[in-house]
């Protein structure tokens, strides 16, 4: 089959909020990348794919070795990966550039895909205000944070940053279903100027973060937040014409844990 796929997915949280329903979640993430790899060209992984990931110089965190697998099968086949940084595994550095041959992503990637124009981005830190946010950002990204959490012992560090990711604000959002879709028009209608004046126009925004499967459209421009995989099972896939937003229904048989 030729090869014509372009996949986006985001925010699947693997860690939260416990072993178990994560290694449920981690099935069924393995069975979406068996279905896509018989037609994708290339695969954008687009944040908050781990709950937490600290890369210290020998020592990465252990699980996910299913998920690890299969993109190493994918990758070792000549699917492109993709790793961006999200606000939950921002502490990626080289380990899947090494392994995986993944182009990892610290903030924005405007690419053009059989003439369409993408702006892709995790989705955090955009447009006007959340100035608390930002700085905390910055100072989590900086080398001395990054330096001071490394001289942790990875039993301790990792130990801090699990119990954290049992309190996931993620769980429980699929009870607010849409009700986030006119808050997202105001802010798309906003950020969009700001882009279109820093990088110029786009046929589509693609981000993450936001937790919710949503299609809006700004100007000539298509937004889509990807959802994600605690509540739902949402990604994107460009057929080359057309973005289109989908839910990944695996056959139960495929996603024993």
């Amino acid at each position: 089959m030729k090869k014509t796929h372009y996949y986006f997915a985001s925010d699947f949280h693997l860690g939260a909020p416990n072993y178990e329903s994560s290694r449920v979640r981690e099935a069924k993430l393995v069975a979406w990348l068996d279905f896509i790899k018989e037609d994708a060209t290339a695969v954008f992984l687009m944040g908050d794919i781990f709950d937490f990931w600290f890369e210290y110089a020998t020592v990465v965190p252990k699980g996910y070795i299913r998920l690890l697998g299969k993109l190493a099968e994918l990758s070792d086949a000549g699917i492109k990966l993709y790793f961006f940084k999200g606000n939950h595994d921002m502490w990626v550095f080289d380990y899947f550039e090494k392994e995986l041959n993944a182009t990892i992503v610290s903030d924005e990637l405007i690419v053009d895909l059989n003439g369409k124009r993408f702006f892709l981005h995790h989705g955090d830190g955009l447009g006007k205000g959340d100035n608390a946010y930002k700085l905390l950002k910055n100072f989590f990204r900086s080398k001395f944070c990054q330096w001071l959490f490394a001289r942790l012992h990875p039993n301790f560090g990792v130990g801090i940053a699990n119990y954290w990711s049992q309190k996931s604000r993620i769980a429980g959002n699929k009870k607010q279903e849409y009700l986030q879709k006119d808050f997202e028009q105001k802010w798309l209608t906003s950020y969009y100027k700001e882009l279109k004046q820093k990088f110029g126009a786009v046929d589509y925004l693609i981000m993450g973060h936001r937790h919710f499967p949503i299609e809006l459209e700004i100007e000539k421009a298509k937004y889509f937040n990807l959802g994600e995989w605690v509540n739902f099972t949402s990604y994107a896939v460009f057929n080359g014409k057309e973005v289109q937003l989908k839910n990944f229904e695996p056959n139960p048989t495929q996603c024993k844990s």
